[in-house]
């Protein structure tokens, strides 16, 4: 534990789980406003959900300055935004899936689409990559691409939370560090008091 009751808050912008919540929501909106029927409740509560997996990675990195209970808190409300968004992308598939079981394929673990989506997840971060992709495919491919996303951010946002878990256990919350270093203060003014009355 160091001696600094802050920690240093966190720049969001170097973690590759907010930068690639990024490329989801951006994806999203891309896609609700070019495949979705206007007027769709659905349109609304999946942007509302990739934005949300954004936003609280970013509320999160913040908060870590004064809250390890914060920033945990955060870190797991962006992982339940992104698991909600991921339902409506399959529900997408599934519903079209119906009409035509080609196009609303679901990518399978182990398929050539999604140990290529998984080589470009490891190699890019930058939302404009993902998006250059994104505006040349017909829906259903882009459903699959943002599924393949989120579950990767997913496993980001997991090994995310491990650090900050053992980063809690070694250094404690705000309150321990407050209470470490107002013990540490006392020791300090009853040694130099002693000192001086010698």
């Amino acid at each position: 534990m160091d001696n600094n009751l802050y920690r240093n808050s966190g720049n969001y912008m170097q973690l590759y789980s907010y930068r690639k919540a990024e490329a989801i929501y951006d994806i999203t909106r891309f896609f609700c406003e070019n495949f979705l029927r206007r007027g769709d409740r659905t349109i609304d509560q999946m942007v509302q959900a990739a934005r949300s997996g954004k936003q609280n990675i970013i509320e999160g990195c913040q908060a870590s300055a004064i809250s390890s209970e914060t920033e945990i808190k955060l870190v797991g409300v962006a992982k339940a935004s992104l698991h909600e968004l991921l339902a409506d992308y399959n529900d997408y598939l599934r519903n079209l899936a119906y009409k035509d079981p080609v196009k609303g394929r679901i990518w399978e673990d182990g398929s050539v689409e999604v140990m290529a989506m998984r080589r470009l997840c490891r190699q890019n971060k930058d939302a404009a990559f993902f998006m250059a992709i994104v505006m040349t495919r017909p829906p259903e491919t882009i459903a699959n691409i943002a599924i393949c996303l989120i579950k990767h951010v997913d496993y980001l946002l997991f090994k995310q939370l491990k650090t900050l878990e053992k980063q809690f256990l070694a250094d404690g919350g705000f309150r321990e560090r407050m209470t470490k270093m107002r013990l540490e203060q006392r020791k300090k003014n009853n040694n130099s008091d002693g000192n001086n009355n010698q």
